[in-house]
């Protein structure tokens, strides 16, 4: 069953189809034909294919006539599998034959050694032809450590994930966190959600002591998943949703040594209710972004649990909610 990773990864390429050609030009210095849009192949087209040996995605090259020129294969590969060996080259001369244009395999594998085995080179037999999918792995992926760079976010997102663990970890995380930050919050979280579970514990710990640092200084302004999803409580004035007084200029007191407070729930401005009239609209929100990461990690609901997720009128229980789509695999475990 795929998951909310393999999913996630999906979905970059699929929203963002432009990401991939860009990916072959300038990681893997591929003659790209010109073209004048990238789009995703309707599902329709690969219907008589085996579920089997369906891709992941298939993406679209077209020139301004509306000419294919060229046709990309997308595969996420998280662990090893030896089927893939035998399926790559069928995605190859299937869709080629299909499509009748030139055809790439790119294979998106976050793990160093499951690149590795991918990157090889697949004999079809006797030595008298070979398939070699293009890998996009840790060894391919550019450490991007300059908050400022003028980049796609997502590929700073990959590089958190491909280099969050190595010696210039940090760093790449906060160009990363900075990337997030031009996103919605959606996707943000989903992304920051695949950055963390990637990190080892000592980054983590090192990327939370930043977040608190950078925060009591007064010096970063992150959205409130970061914390919560970093924290997991520890900080018990953000957890319960008081960032957003800070952002309204009440970071005077943290300034001034007042910390302690905000950690006891004193920011006096929520206290006093000033999100009351964008409660319904806030609710709203968290409700429609609740079922569209549902249906990300492709979990089912029943209409009573639907009926129970539309009813909902606590903002927590919709922020634990989302959060617990991270890592649940069932709606079951999803509203606990």
């Amino acid at each position: 069953m795929p998951t909310l990773e393999h999913n996630a990864l999906v979905e970059m390429f699929r929203e963002r189809p432009e990401l991939a050609p860009h990916v072959l030009a300038t990681l893997f210095h591929v003659e790209v034909p010109p073209h004048a849009s990238v789009a995703v192949a309707e599902s329709s087209l690969d219907q008589l294919i085996p579920a089997e040996l369906r891709a992941d995605l298939v993406l679209e090259l077209r020139d301004a006539k509306g000419a294919l020129v060229l046709a990309i294969v997308l595969e996420v590969q998280r662990d090893v599998d030896p089927n893939k060996k035998f399926s790559w080259p069928t995605y190859v001369t299937g869709v080629r034959a299909r499509r009748r244009c030139d055809t790439v395999v790119l294979v998106v594998a976050p793990d160093a050694g499951v690149a590795a085995w991918a990157a090889e080179s697949i004999d079809l037999g006797l030595g008298l032809g070979t398939v070699t999918p293009l890998v996009l792995g840790p060894a391919v992926v550019p450490e991007i450590t300059d908050p400022e760079a003028d980049m796609e976010a997502e590929l700073a997102v990959l590089s958190a994930i491909a280099h969050g663990n190595g010696p210039n970890g940090l760093t790449v995380l906060q160009a990363a966190l900075a990337a997030l930050g031009r996103l919605d919050q959606e996707h943000a979280m989903v992304y920051f959600q695949l950055i963390w579970d990637g990190l080892r514990e000592p980054m983590q710990q090192a990327l939370e002591a930043l977040v608190m640092e950078r925060q009591i200084e007064g010096e970063v302004n992150l959205p409130p998943f970061v914390q919560r999803l970093i924290d997991r409580g520890k900080l018990e004035g953000m957890r319960e949703g008081k960032l957003e007084g800070m952002r309204e200029g009440k970071l005077e007191g943290m300034r001034e040594g007042k910390l302690k407070g905000m950690r006891e729930g004193k920011l006096e401005g929520m206290r006093e209710g000033e999100l009351k009239g964008k409660r319904e609209g806030k609710l709203e929100g968290k409700r429609e972004t609740l079922l569209r990461l549902l249906a990300r990690a492709g979990i089912a609901l029943a209409e009573d649990e639907s009926a129970r997720i539309q009813a909902c009128s606590d903002v927590a229980t919709l922020d634990r909610w989302i959060e617990n789509v991270l890592k649940a695999k069932t709606a079951t475990e999803v509203l606990s």
